[in-house]
């Protein structure tokens, strides 16, 4: 067989219906340091789902401020969370993982015959991209594609903004396999169940009983909500179906949103204003879940486990914890391998 034969046979046969999986969650910079830290956040902020500002107004306040200083600050908060055996952030060794389990459970037939269906995982923003994955499926002979972007609730500056780097990335390649894209799983009641039970683990494993089990989603400026964006209500509807499966009032388990940058207007109340607020009303255990994050990462380790913690004990509070996110546990990969057997069904 010669070079040029073998290349051709390389090549994915039209209208395969081998099936490639890829898990995608948001990104993580390569390396810790100011350019490494850099780059991501340029990649990140230049995304016109994440930052809508007309380009004229963004591009000086990103370049000549935003990305002269932010950097330098970030990194020393990733250096507080990064998995220095791996030289890489929690977000990425835990995602890695939820692909490489899943591919377990591919091999081991649970999806149907493992040769149909291969599993791959990616970043939307920095490595490894997306365009990248896609090309190692399409080396597999892949013919079909699921997308599994890992947010629970739809929004267009994480959802969307995945579709829309797959389809550029598939245009660029001048590829077009038949494709599907996992829609939000806010109310499934899989993912519910899965938190209450993480919920109910991580309050038991305290050696305190918390007053407050507060969630804290990820917020967005209040301006795409207004504009049509369904992430809040989603988050609502999350909120209001784990209170039911753990039988928690409103007050024992607030809603609030964190991460808010800028001057604009964001998705309130705010977790930072909420947890000084309780702490200085009289709250003094407390435990914080965040539902809308499929992975720990800087969002929920450092920013809900140190500077959150920190606000509650300065504000008078005394016991604190963080409960765990999905991640690869055994509950995270239910909750995966469920939304993904719905979707390719009819497939395989």
């Amino acid at each position: 067989m010669t070079a040029e034969t073998e290349a051709v046979d390389a090549r994915p046969v039209a209208g395969s219906a081998r099936v490639g999986i890829l898990l995608v969650n948001l990104g993580t910079p390569d390396a810790l340091g100011y350019w490494p830290v850099r780059r991501y956040l340029k990649e990140f902020l230049s995304d016109r789902r994440v930052v809508n500002t007309p380009r004229l107004i963004w591009w000086p306040i990103l370049n000549l401020i935003i990305l002269t200083t932010r950097p330098q600050k970030s990194s020393k908060n990733y250096e507080t969370i990064w998995n220095k055996e791996r030289n890489e952030s929690p977000l990425k060794t835990v995602t890695r993982s939820q692909a490489e389990q899943l591919a377990g459970s591919i091999a081991s037939g649970e999806f149907g015959s493992g040769g149909d269906i291969v599993a791959d995982w990616a970043m939307r923003y920095a490595n490894p991209s997306i365009r990248s994955a896609l090309q190692r499926l399409r080396e597999q002979g892949c013919g079909r594609l699921l997308i599994v972007p890992l947010y629970p609730q739809f929004a267009g500056a994480t959802t969307l903004s995945v579709t829309d780097k797959v389809e550029e990335s598939l245009a660029r390649m001048k590829w077009r396999p038949e494709m599907r894209s996992v829609p939000p799983y806010y109310n499934d009641p899989v993912y519910i169940d899965a938190l209450a039970e993480s919920v109910r683990a991580g309050v038991g494993a305290l050696d305190f009983e918390p007053e407050v089990v507060l969630v804290s989603f990820h917020g967005i400026p209040k301006s795409y909500v207004e504009a049509g964006d369904p992430y809040y209500d989603q988050c609502v509807e999350t909120w209001r179906l784990l209170r039911e499966r753990l039988d928690f009032s409103p007050e024992r388990c607030p809603l609030t949103f964190q991460s808010r940058f800028g001057r604009a207007e964001w998705l309130s109340p705010y977790t930072d204003e909420t947890v000084k607020e309780l702490a200085r009303k009289g709250v003094r255990r407390m435990a914080v879940l965040t539902p809308g994050f499929s992975v720990d990462c800087l969002e929920t380790i450092s920013e809900i486990g140190v500077e959150n913690r920190e606000f509650f004990i300065e504000a008078g509070g005394e016991q604190f914890a963080l409960i765990p996110c999905l991640n690869d546990s055994a509950l995270g990969m239910k909750v995966i391998r469920h939304i993904i057997a719905r979707e390719i069904d009819g497939w395989i």
